[in-house]
């Protein structure tokens, strides 16, 4: 009992040594170190950008209702018919932008928010008439969209399989009522199980739950019944986000009292109860928060070493550029990032002026560069191949990352990395401490103002 115990306290106190804040690493640089931009930085990256292929992201920021956790850029309104103006300007922007795709393909499309499902079956319609006027989608493109099922019924789902969509993903975050109420998302779990089966039954490629870990007022036994839940719908995907809490950023986290906030052991033990959940009925973890039937494009991806990372998550494409659209929308193309105004009066104004829409970007540096693909690695497959690294980018590997590997020594002694002369490995029991660990790499986070800015890793 007594080794146990000395276990059980190991654990903790390695929780809470590495529970500190980090970045998510949907990128690198992060979009936090973005800059002001005084010119676009995306028709001079177009010339150098070796992709053939383009990806199109499309930001719809309108909620019906206040979500108290969200941190994405949203407008909370019930007024439908500003969704008509936005559309217009949208495609001012895909006539601005339209150069990028000249000649390449576009492999894919993706709709986030805010809220997609804002959007009425008509006003569906017309987007992705807009869409298919501007770009020429591949045959056989993934075009993907995000719900918030409150809004949404059967026949909003047949609307858009007859559009083209491939794969949906509903918020599911959690099935607690309290929970729910705490959070401001009150929604009936049967009605997303009908939504699912529908979706199913309809022949959607994919189809992703979105939960949320680290909620106020959840705990082992009210996450369990999530879990349950979800198992019961049996979705293609399972995205498990850890909720970020950052209440001097986002007013409406101020609503939960910290003492309802689980701790970082408790998140970890939720995390874990999910993990172990999953897998144990033939899911497969991708990466640090995804899960995936092997049958999934997702898990084939992984098992194959072709898993990638940008601003969407997890994806299939590596061979891409990004082009966001939308307020707030952010655009990769070669070694650059740009990032549209996150206010909606002001992207409508600078479309309105002539202005490019990106106000904020970055050209990555040899070093950016660099960095990146080991991030990237570690965040896809919890390994970094230094021979890869060091052919790649001429370098070597111990000697350029000799500060990073004299941080990391810690971690190892620890036991949450693996290091030799060839590879950096993390073992799959402690992938929670991933974030962590890519913070190593990073070559930004050197202030205490700095590492503020994000949630904790844990």
């Amino acid at each position: 009992m007594t080794n146990i115990n000395n276990l059980q306290q190991k654990a903790v106190s390695t929780i809470t040594k590495y529970a500190l804040n980090a970045p998510r690493y949907t990128s690198y640089p992060t979009a936090l170190k973005f800059e002001p931009l005084q010119i676009d930085p995306l028709p001079q990256a177009l010339n150098i950008s070796k992709a053939p292929a383009v990806s199109l992201y499309v930001h719809i920021p309108f909620c019906k209702t206040l979500c108290y956790y969200c941190g994405c850029n949203k407008i909370v309104t019930r007024h439908n018919e500003k969704a008509d103006e936005y559309l217009d300007y949208l495609e001012k922007e895909f006539l601005s932008k339209r150069y990028l795709t000249d000649g390449r393909r576009v492999v894919s499309l993706h709709l986030g928010g805010g809220s997609p499902s804002f959007l009425s079956e008509t006003q569906h319609t017309y987007l992705m008439y807009l869409l298919k006027k501007h770009f020429t989608l591949e045959v056989g493109a993934e075009l993907s969209i995000e719900l918030d099922p409150r809004n949404i019924d059967k026949r909003y789902l047949q609307n858009l399989k007859c559009l083209g969509y491939t794969r949906i993903s509903f918020g599911l975050q959690d099935t607690d009522y309290n929970v729910q109420k705490t959070i401001n998302r009150v929604q009936s779990t049967s009605h997303i199980a009908d939504l699912v089966f529908e979706a199913r039954s309809l022949g959607f490629d994919s189809v992703n739950l979105d939960l949320i870990y680290g909620l106020p007022n959840q705990s082992l036994d009210t996450f369990s019944s999530t879990i349950a839940a979800t198992k019961a719908m049996m979705p293609d995907r399972i995205s498990l986000f850890s909720y970020a809490h950052l209440p001097e950023r986002f007013a409406a986290q101020r609503k939960f009292a910290d003492e309802t906030l689980p701790t970082s052991e408790e998140k970890a033990s939720l995390y874990n109860l999910a993990v172990k959940s999953f897998t144990s009925i033939g899911y497969e973890m991708i990466g640090l928060d995804h899960f995936a039937l092997s049958k999934d494009a997702l898990a084939i991806a992984k098992n194959q070493g072709e898993l990638h990372r940008n601003f969407q998550g997890y994806t299939l494409r590596g061979d891409t550029d990004l082009i966001g659209f939308g307020v707030s929308a952010i655009s990769t193309v070669g070694n650059a990032y740009a990032q549209n105004a996150k206010d909606l009066k002001e992207y409508y104004s600078r479309i309105d002026n002539h202005l490019p829409c990106s106000k904020v970007g970055l050209s990555l540096t040899v070093d950016d560069l660099i960095r990146r693909d080991v991030i990237s690695s570690l965040m896809c497959n919890l390994v970094v191949n230094k021979l890869a690294i060091e052919s790649k980018h001429h370098i070597k590997f111990d000697e350029y990352f000799a500060s990073a590997l004299n941080n990391l020594a810690e971690m190892k002694q620890d036991s949450l990395i693996e290091i030799t002369s060839e590879h950096i490995r993390v073992p799959e029991s402690v992938r929670i401490y991933i974030r962590a660990i890519c913070a190593r790499f990073d070559a930004y986070l050197n202030t205490s103002e700095t590492l503020s800015s994000y949630s904790k890793a844990i």
